[in-house]
């Protein structure tokens, strides 16, 4: 089945698909994005961080590769003093990590579902400073390019768009799927397990057409 084929069965179009995922991202639920076949062709488990919960951290942890990124702005990780992992990234995609962190107080290793919320909500949180964070850690986060998806077609730039066109705060939470046997879920795979958890699946291209047609 085709890569459209399978996608309408979350939406009969790009602007449907991604209305149902800001809708379930507003809801707190979270969603699964798919990007290019010719690029990673993976999906990604994505929630918005502002309503991220102890409990769909432990599910993204069980179901996904257990390295889990929180996703932000330039803006943000300056303010909180996130300098990047290496001065010359040489990564396929130009992945722009930064120093991982885990929260300053109130954790315990920092591995848990319940540290790792914990950091994210730090990391969410406009008044939060550099000092409530320390590194390294076990929360990873990711800067986004200012233009988001017009700018990079990566599912960091999409987790900020998605979280900021749903209202929320412009910082998304993501985990690359697995399939059962530890390789990446491909596409009939991230359709099924959306199927199964009762998710919306969407494409980087669906969200790029959204936002050339919505003008957002």
């Amino acid at each position: 089945m085709s890569k459209n084929n399978l996608l309408e069965s979350f939406g009969s179009d790009p602007i449907e698909r991604v209305e149902l995922a800001l809708d379930a991202l507003r809801q707190g639920k979270g969603i699964l994005v798919v990007d290019n076949e010719d690029r990673e062709n993976e999906g990604d488990l994505i929630y918005a961080a502002e309503t991220m919960t102890q409990e769909q951290m432990a599910f993204m942890v069980r179901e996904c590769s257990g390295i889990v990124c929180v996703c932000v702005k330039e803006e943000k990780a300056k303010a909180l003093g996130l300098s990047m992992m290496v001065s010359n990234n040489t990564s396929t995609f130009g992945t722009a990590f930064t120093i991982s962190v885990d929260a300053a107080e109130g954790v315990g290793t920092g591995v848990s579902a319940h540290d790792r919320i914990k950091a994210i909500k730090i990391v969410c949180d406009d008044n939060s400073k550099p000092e409530d964070l320390v590194s390294p850690g076990h929360m990873f986060p990711l800067v986004a390019k200012d233009g988001g998806v017009f700018e990079r077609d990566g599912h960091t730039e999409a987790s900020v768009d998605l979280a900021r066109l749903a209202g929320l705060a412009p910082v998304g939470v993501l985990c690359e799927l697995c399939a059962p046997d530890g390789s990446m879920a491909k596409l009939p795979r991230v359709c099924a397990f959306a199927q199964l958890h009762d998710m919306i699946v969407i494409s980087i291209e669906d969200l790029i057409a959204y936002r050339k047609a919505k003008n957002v």
